[in-house]
């Protein structure tokens, strides 16, 4: 079993990238991108299809797909980052609904430019599957069904226990929910041919860079300082290392193991072949995929955070966060028991202390960002980016108004509260998790306090 080396995304394609150039000193550009993972390379080749003559800069501080955009669960989805109903207060049902269309038609645009630059990311829209597997999880899934179906756009069904086992057979299934708006992806494929394409576009990426501190018109790096009308911050779970934004977003780590390719007979069983995603309704939630050649990869959040905001490097990842993650594939798919996992790995993504993702544009210091997608950043990357691009370039369009804009949110407690609360919320739904598998009927009320405490609810 390989751990670490990034992800078997990379390793798939042959490893990590040939390096590109570091920065060569001292340059000014239009505008400057710190990160080359989804965010940075969605705004640099929206930028150049609607202004060619711009020069557009990224600074990666390894290579081009390093972080989580190469690391993830390969989910393209619909959702919004902490749930529609939240902007309801402020802008109203009507603003959470027309989030909610675009981030729909974000998915088919992502698949769009992937056909049209020549992208084979092992792309098939099947849809998200939701199981419940307890009767706590089923009352939930069916409150959840019953709440989005009262939404414009979402164009969810309940599966009761036959038609969900029909369609994905997860052992003890008791109901299921299922939406169209999602679409399998190879991560690292998408990324690497991403940034191709800005390549192509006269984007330039400058890897193996370090940016020690962004400022008002300027990026300060390990290779010299790139002066710029505006630069970006695209840095998600990698924010906390960079100078005055250490509290800014938590970086939280995510888990997946990949299996070896399972044969047709386990497939057989399974029924799983439309491209769906697959996740639960457990406090901890997994999330999985079968991939193009046959694979199930599935993740969970494994250790969540390590103490001081430290991110994770090469993902390298615990025995028993390997242990967990074959316990619930296991528990879902008996038919999987003694096959063997060939690769496990971690990454880190960027957690606001509300949960919501947010994009915008400070346009006395010329510093845009995007950022803190908790997870669904797959999708919200590709709609920050074009709305990014927007920003810079003046356009009044109907993204530059979604209710995520601008959107700020006030930081993270100090050390040792963050280690301490994180540590401590993830153990209560984990305990939650376990009672409910034991027969609980009704959502754990620790799950409901931890829901609380951490503003996710």
């Amino acid at each position: 079993m390989l751990n670490g080396n990034v992800s078997h995304w990379w390793q798939q394609i042959g490893g990590a990238p040939d390096p590109r150039p570091s920065l060569p000193g001292d340059l000014t550009a239009d505008v400057a991108i710190v990160g080359a993972g989804y965010t940075g390379l969605w705004t640099a080749y929206y930028l150049k299809q609607a202004k060619p003559e711009l020069r557009v800069v990224i600074v990666e501080q390894h290579h081009a797909g390093y972080g989580a955009s190469g690391r993830n669960g390969g989910w393209l989805t619909n959702a919004i980052t902490g749930g529609r109903e939240q902007y309801v207060k402020t802008h109203g049902r009507e603003a959470a609904e027309r989030f909610q269309a675009e981030m729909n038609g974000t998915v088919d645009e992502v698949i769009r430019v992937a056909q049209a630059e020549g992208i084979d990311a092992d792309i098939k829209k099947g849809g998200e599957f939701n199981v419940a597997y307890t009767p706590a999880q089923e009352k939930r899934i069916r409150e959840f069904a019953a709440s989005e179906q009262q939404w414009k756009h979402t164009d969810l069904q309940l599966l009761e226990a036959a038609e969900a086992a029909a369609k994905i057979n997860v052992a003890n299934t008791r109901a299921a929910v299922w939406h169209p708006h999602c679409a399998r992806i190879q991560p690292a494929k998408l990324a690497a041919g991403l940034a191709e394409a800005c390549v192509r576009s006269g984007v330039e990426i400058y890897e193996g860079t370090r940016v020690v501190e962004i400022a008002p018109h300027r990026l300060r790096t390990t290779h010299g300082t790139v002066s710029a009308d505006y630069v970006v911050r695209a840095t998600e779970g990698f924010t906390a290392n960079l100078k005055g934004l250490h509290r800014l977003w938590l970086p939280m780590n995510s888990s997946l193991i990949a299996t070896e390719p399972l044969p047709a007979a386990v497939w057989d069983q399974l029924h799983w072949n439309e491209g769906e995603t697959l996740g639960d309704f457990a406090h901890v939630y997994m999330y999985a995929q079968r991939t193009a050649d046959d694979r199930i990869a599935i993740g969970g959040r494994g250790v969540p955070y390590r103490y001081g905001s430290k991110t994770d490097t090469d993902g390298q990842t615990p025995p028993v966060t390997v242990e967990t993650l074959s316990e619930i594939l296991h528990r879902f798919f008996p038919a999987t028991k003694g096959a063997a996992v060939d690769h496990v790995w971690s990454g880190v993504l960027g957690v606001p202390r509300d949960w919501a993702a947010t994009v915008g544009l400070d346009r006395a210091t010329g510093i845009a960002w995007g950022g803190g997608y908790v997870g669904t950043g797959v999708t919200s990357t590709n709609l920050a980016g074009r709305t990014i691009s927007d920003l810079i370039l003046g356009r009044d369009s109907e993204l530059v108004t979604l209710p995520w804009v601008n959107h700020r949110v006030r930081k993270w407690e100090p050390e040792p509260l963050r280690w301490i609360a994180t540590k401590g919320l993830y153990a209560a739904y984990g305990i939650a998790d376990r009672s409910e598998l034991a027969g609980r009927r009704t959502t754990s009320p620790i799950a409901h306090i931890a829901d609380v405490v951490t503003g996710r609810h």
